[in-house]
């Protein structure tokens, strides 16, 4: 079977593909993986490392041909808030909660959550349920396999660390217990050096 072995990123291609593939968001995070596309073309994504794809790159085939990725409609929330501070206050709650989020003019976007819904609706906004591309926001989650969120901070690999001897053992005290506006204690989400590496 043909293997893609590289991508190209969105705008950096202009031939016209050979074929295309339909994937949601964790298919969009993955390293290997069989694939067929719209048009029948079998091949195998057999990439070095996992990529965050997003709708509009290619997948580029040994033998240069190349396969447009396109982001499949999912079942997402969009939220909608009164105005700019009031989407900032409510983005800040779905980060606090490690959330892949899409960030839109007007709009944030999540898959659907009816628990993540009522807080959503507690702080104020409005919700309503659509079909759309799910493209959130790179970060801690981007290089990860199945594009589940992480916890390493700034997207670094925890594993890829020289610690000179030293024993770190990487261990997030994160406070994830919920956190309203009348919170009267600060969070601070700096990572205690007590590393385990995984």
């Amino acid at each position: 079977m043909i293997r893609a072995t590289k991508v190209s990123k969105l705008q950096r291609w202009s031939e016209p593909p050979a074929d295309t593939v339909v994937l949601d968001f964790d298919d969009r995070h993955r390293r290997r993986m069989a694939m067929t596309g719209t048009r029948g073309l079998e091949f195998l994504l057999d990439l070095e490392h996992a990529v965050a794809l997003r709708g509009g790159d290619a997948l580029v085939l040994e033998d240069g041909r190349l396969v447009e990725v396109v982001a499949a409609p999912e079942p997402l929330l969009e939220i909608r808030c009164n105005d700019p501070q009031h989407l900032v206050r409510v983005a800040w709650h779905l980060g606090n909660r490690h959330l892949p989020t899409q960030i839109t003019g007007r709009a944030l976007r999540i898959r659907r959550d009816h628990v993540i819904e009522g807080m959503v609706k507690g702080l104020g906004a409005r919700v309503i349920e659509i079909e759309a591309p799910f493209d959130p926001e790179g970060g801690a989650y981007a290089g990860d396999d199945h594009g589940h969120e992480t916890h390493g901070h700034a997207g670094h690999d925890h594993s890829k660390h020289d610690h000179g001897g030293h024993d770190h053992g990487h261990h997030h005290d994160h406070d994830h217990h919920d956190h309203d506006e009348h919170c009267s204690h600060e969070h601070h989400h700096g990572h205690s050096h007590a590393h385990e590496d995984k």
